[in-house]
């Protein structure tokens, strides 16, 4: 048993046996937020109310109402604002250790912070701290009235408020509020790259990890999916005010079976219903973001840090996977017109249209993977490191996961005879994950590719989280080559493979092809 008394009250853990016998300290279920349901639901989080007595923190907390990844079940509940925190040695507060801050991913639909075990960092004397959000219609509605105080951005607003509870409680846990590292993969990446430009966070962090997702890529930005979700539910609607106590008052499971009927649309040249919401500016609401991103990272307002940007070699292979598991979700491209990026359709004719349709065609072919992988990730990701590189002194990193292993986890399930890393195959090499997709593989042999792998990805990250440099001070058997920053006239980059290696300016041929049809049409 262990105590740590934190701002809020008293907290029970556990030492944990975990993966390949390490030994490490777990606090799971911590609240950060009051729990938002009633006439909080949809709000921005509240403050929690303190307790007295121990809070029993040994067992894993709820995750936001949703369906469960990989399964048709439904999980978690409303009372999600809840995070977890661990640490290689016994808290104490005389200890100042990195702090690593992570986001899952899941679309803004799905996901939990549960399913990310941390045995593979706690061989590292940081501290980890994994949160839950809301997701869906409960993390992304908004309303126009602003006296109802639901702009929007619930769900990053709920990030914002875990970070703000790591400043007031991580060093109990040992951890140092002034070296906190947020980071993420696909819509937790998108989050982690939304901090960076949210005014909300400002001071919050210190640096940045990215991974397969950004706030410049194409599915990031929403439309509010308040007229679906009424239209959903049959409901007529009369005002802002009347329509949220409506919806405050019904069951999560109405809500959510509604949200399930209006799907999810991930389409390239459309714009899906989760994710941000650009706030109108309010005096009474403090505002997420209420600008588009590109705008604010050009002007160089936001959070200067360090920052890593990367993505997977075959990134396009969800789109195979989602196909398979979750056909409700539209992700795939019929014909290459539909390969046109939404802010490029809504601006010209058929004609332009036609003949940009023909150039990607001509550009691809069959190479349907690719054109899905540089669409819906490589492109918007090379793009924000370019443009931040502009605006920031700050050093920028740029990597490529190209592993092709036995704990590739979403290849398995599409196509494993397909070469490289499909997007989130880089996940099992960073936690520990009880997946049934891993099948036998969760067997680790001493100097595998896994083993290799895995030993090099939590040092690049974890000497990132320390001193803002992923390399170590001096290069050894694993990290044989320097990483160096992206500069002017020099996209540098490595390559995470079977082995590690520098080159320049990853996977040009096809950004230059994008980056010409964009100069086409500005």
């Amino acid at each position: 048993m262990v105590l740590v008394t934190i701002e809020d009250g008293k907290i029970r853990g556990c030492e944990i046996v975990g993966f390949t016998n390490v030994k490490f300290y777990g606090f799971h279920g911590i609240p950060y937020a009051k729990p938002p349901i009633g006439e909080l639901r949809f709000k921005a989080p509240s403050p929690v109310k303190k307790w007295s007595g121990i809070k029993d923190c040994t067992k894993d907390g709820s995750p936001s109402y949703s369906k469960l990844m990989a399964e048709n079940k439904i999980v978690g509940s409303e009372d999600c604002l809840v995070l977890n925190v661990f640490t290689k040695t016994y808290p104490n507060e005389s200890n100042q250790k990195p702090v690593m801050f992570w986001i899952h991913g899941g679309g803004f639909t799905m996901g939990s912070s549960n399913v990310y075990k941390p045995d593979f960092f706690m061989t590292k004397d940081i501290v980890l701290v994994t949160i839950n959000y809301r997701l869906g219609v409960m993390g992304f509605l908004s309303f126009e009235d602003p006296k109802l105080r639901v702009p929007g951005n619930a769900g990053f607003k709920d990030q914002v408020m875990a970070l703000k509870w790591v400043q007031r409680n991580i060093t109990k846990f040992g951890g140092n509020p002034n070296n906190v590292t947020i980071f993420g993969e696909s819509a937790g990446g998108c989050s982690t790259h939304n901090l960076i430009l949210s005014p909300m966070a400002k001071g919050l962090f210190h640096k940045a990890i990215a991974q397969s997702g950004c706030a410049l890529n194409p599915w990031s930005i929403a439309n509010n999916p308040l007229k679906k979700l009424l239209k959903s539910l049959n409901y007529n609607y009369n005002n802002d005010k009347d329509t949220l106590k409506y919806l405050q008052s019904l069951p999560i499971e109405t809500i959510f079976e509604a949200q399930d009927r209006i799907g999810d649309n991930l389409d390239i040249d459309g714009q899906r219903d989760f994710g941000l919401i650009l706030e109108k500016p309010s005096k009474i609401e403090e505002n997420f973001l209420t600008e588009e991103p590109i705008k604010i990272i050009k002007r160089g307002d936001y959070n200067k840090v360090p920052i890593i940007f990367g993505y997977t070699d075959a990134e396009g292979l969800i789109c195979t996977v989602f196909n398979l598991m979750y056909p409700q979700v539209k992700l795939s491209l019929n014909d290459f017109e539909e390969a046109i990026p939404r802010d490029i359709k809504t601006r010209f004719g058929n004609e332009i249209l036609k003949k940009i349709s023909e150039k990607i065609k001509g550009f691809y072919s069959d190479r349907y993977i690719l054109l899905h992988g540089d669409i819906y990730f490589v492109y918007g990701i090379q793009k924000s490191a370019e443009e931040h590189l502009k605006t920031s002194n700050e050093p920028i990193y740029l990597y490529r996961f190209s592993v092709d292993g036995k704990r590739n986890l979403f290849k398995a399930i599409s196509k494993p005879d397909y070469p490289g890393a499909s997007h989130a195959d880089d996940l099992a090499y960073l936690f520990h994950m009880d997946s049934p997709q891993l099948l036998n593989n969760n067997i680790i042999s001493i100097n595998s590719l896994e083993d290799k792998t895995i030993k090099r990805m939590i040092e690049l990250w974890t000497n990132f989280a320390t001193t803002g440099n992923p390399n170590p001070t001096k290069p050894n058997d694993l990290i044989n080559v320097t990483w160096k920053p992206i500069s002017n006239g020099a996209l540098n980059f490595i390559d995470i493979g079977s082995d590690l290696s520098g080159g320049i300016n990853p996977d040009g041929n096809r950004m230059d092809f994008w980056k010409e049809i964009y100069n086409s049409v500005s």
